[in-house]
Order: structure tokens, then sequence, then C-alpha cells
């Protein structure tokens, strides 16, 4: 699973989202890309389910770019805790992710599995995504 080496500080901010993409939005490495739509975070077991989804489908052929990585920790705090006495202890790691963000890249396949590959990687994950090719006039 993808993690960073060392983070700044254990413990963030949950701050807010909005806005779009402005890294990170365009396809620069391959043929085929999936797209978010909606702003979210993605944990690094979803960010891995969609990876293994994506390469059982293509099996060998082609190549695949991930273009999002989990740097945020987020917390949670013990069930059946009651209010009050501080944070949570850092449960896992998420990458955030605003509308426009290209989430993983394909090349080196046809048309047609590519998009299969993409659909199934886009059912893991929790946000609404787009299937977009640089053949596309649009």
């Amino acid at each position: 699973m993808l993690m960073p080496n060392r983070t700044r500080y254990r413990k963030v901010h949950r701050g807010r989202m909005k806005g779009k993409a402005v890294r990170g939005s365009t396809i620069y490495f391959g043929e085929y890309a999936l797209k978010s739509l909606e702003c979210g975070e993605i944990n690094s077991r979803q960010i891995e389910a969609a990876r293994i989804a994506i390469s059982r489908k293509v099996k060998r052929g082609g190549k695949l770019w991930i273009r999002i990585f989990p740097d945020r920790p987020f917390t949670k705090k013990p069930a059946e805790t009651r209010m009050g006495k501080g944070k949570g202890n850092p449960e896992g790691i998420v990458a955030r992710i605003k509308p426009g963000r290209i989430l993983f890249e394909l090349a080196g396949i046809d048309d047609v599995v590519a998009r299969e590959a993409l659909s199934l990687a886009a059912h893991k994950l929790p946000v609404k995504t787009k299937i977009i090719s640089i053949h596309d006039t649009n």
C-alpha cells in the first residue's frame, strides 16, 4: 500500500474541501484516464484495490500510472468513548481529491479494454469519476 516514509505532523486539521483541481487535471503520461468529478478522500486501501482491478483486467499489456498519493493522516476515536479528551489517534492516511483531478492513467492497450479496466477501478473508489481519453475531441 502507498504510504509516505514520514510526515511532518502526526495529526492534521480536517480543513474544508472547496474549488477545482488546479494541478494534475490533464493527461500527461497515458492515453486513457480516470478523472474525479467531486471532492473526497481516497485512502491507501482504495487506491490499491483500484490498482489491482486495473492490472487484473489489462493482464500484462499496457502501462499504468497512479497520479494520486495518500499523504494526509486521519484520526479516529475508539468506539464507545465519551466526548472530549482530545483528538483521536492516527488511523490511516488519505489522498484529498478535488473535481478535475486525474487519478489513474493507462497507455498501450486498446480502447475497449482500457475503458473496462478504468470502469472496474471506478467502482472501488468513493468519488464519482469519468473516463477520459486524449483521442476525444472535447
